[in-house]
């Protein structure tokens, strides 16, 4: 038990981000399922993106207040600044999901489920990245 609870401790923003990013992928996967199975057709390109982009508005607010107190700890006053470069590094994996999206389902006719599922794995990776890099940086002290 202690062995874990050192491996947490040294890794405990690696281990919340796939938590939060776990729960980020329900809340995406769960927005993006219902649309399609209820009012969204996703044999249409234009309702496809539609689902996609309903899904991610949901994910990324949930996953902008998620990561900011249990990964990434922010003590960014600035929180609107902070929110506001959240949504735009966000904004260019919506983009990468739409134009994977866009060549799984429409272009190579793959089930949009499964293009979804790998589409997630991707994304998630990259906004890590972005999160940590741009977004949550910790600032030096002057």
């Amino acid at each position: 038990m202690k062995k874990i609870k050192e491996l947490y401790i040294r890794y405990r923003e690696i281990v919340s981000y796939l938590i939060v990013g776990g729960l980020t992928t329900v809340v995406s996967l769960g927005v993006y399922y219902g649309s399609v199975l209820t009012f969204l057709n996703p044999r249409n390109p234009v309702q496809l993106q539609i689902a996609n982009v309903i899904s991610w508005i949901a994910a990324v607010t949930f996953a902008y207040f998620t990561n900011r107190k249990y990964v990434f700890r922010s003590e960014n006053k600035n929180i609107g600044r902070e929110a506001f470069s959240f949504y735009c590094s966000r904004l260019g994996t919506l983009l990468m999901d739409m134009g994977i999206m866009f060549l799984l389902v429409t272009m190579m006719g793959m089930s949009d489920k499964i293009a979804k599922l790998i589409v997630q794995v991707v994304v998630t990776i990259a906004n890590y990245l972005f999160s940590k890099l741009f977004v949550f940086r910790k600032h030096e002290e002057s």
